[in-house]
């Protein structure tokens, strides 16, 4: 009849190949052994059947498309697993770059320790031979000193003999008694006499100079020498001075200042 085409081709349409094989055999059947007014009946139950397994075909397409959202899921969870495990290993194997760089720096560390330690003592040893050749220095300035001021006196002892003379031959001074080192004032005076010149009494005010050069300023020489000029005024009224500088060697320069400066000026060489 032709509701039982009908059924079998929504059956066709409704089911797998396997499955729809299956049935039609099933509706052959039926539609030897039931009647006419039961295949409305069948057709509803085979409706239902085919609803039901469009539900289920989609619930199953549903779990399948799950299934695969799954596996994706799964993957991307591998994938970062595995990103993860480099990134572990990197990270470990940073670490133990660090720890030999760690052991590198304590390693150099320790060569500066005993190099700044060695530097210390040899800082030491350096200290103990400054203060030796402070010592030494000190002593070598002060035997300097001793033998300068022994020179000096020398040279003035000397001086002492040969002004009256040089004086009188070059100068026309005649020393009355004889020249002395005194103390006038508070000074030192290195030459000191009384002498007379063209007739009149003046005093001999003089400075002993080792050595007289342009570098020296006039305060250390001629401003020393005017000092004692002054004190000698003092302790003897205005009296006529003659200033005089004994030295072993001048410059013309300083030479040229001293006369400017009315002083006379007595090289070792002129005795």
């Amino acid at each position: 009849m032709p509701a039982i085409e009908k059924i079998k081709e929504e059956i066709k349409k409704a089911f797998t190949k396997r499955q729809a094989d299956v049935l039609l055999n099933v509706v052959d059947i039926v539609d030897e052994t039931v009647k006419a007014k039961d295949f409305n009946e069948l057709k509803s139950i085979v409706a239902e059947i085919a609803k039901a397994q469009k539900e289920l075909a989609e619930a199953q397409k549903r779990t399948e498309d799950k299934l695969e959202e799954l596996v994706e899921a799964q993957k991307r969870t591998e994938q970062r697993v595995e990103e993860l495990a480099e990134a572990q290993e990197r990270t470990e194997q940073r670490v133990e770059e660090l720890a030999e760089a760690q052991k590198e720096t304590q390693k150099e560390v320790s060569r500066l320790d005993r190099a700044l330690s060695e530097l210390a003592e040899a800082q030491k040893r350096t200290e103990e031979e400054v203060r030796k050749l402070a010592i030494e220095l000190n002593r070598t300035r002060q035997d300097l000193g001793g033998l300068s001021r022994s020179f000096s006196y020398a040279f003035e002892n000397e001086a002492y003999r040969m002004l009256p003379n040089v004086l009188k031959e070059r100068y026309a001074i005649t020393i009355k008694d004889k020249v002395v080192r005194a103390e006038i004032g508070g000074k030192e005076v290195n030459f000191f006499a009384k002498a007379e010149k063209e007739g009149k009494e003046v005093y001999i005010v003089g400075e002993a100079k080792l050595r007289l050069d342009d570098t020296m300023k006039r305060e250390d020489v001629i401003g020393e020498l005017e000092e004692k000029v002054l004190a000698v005024k003092a302790e003897y009224g205005e009296v006529e001075i003659v200033k005089l500088i004994v030295t072993h060697f001048a410059t013309k320069g300083i030479l040229k200042k001293a006369e400017q400066e009315g002083i006379i000026v007595v090289q070792s060489y002129e005795w």
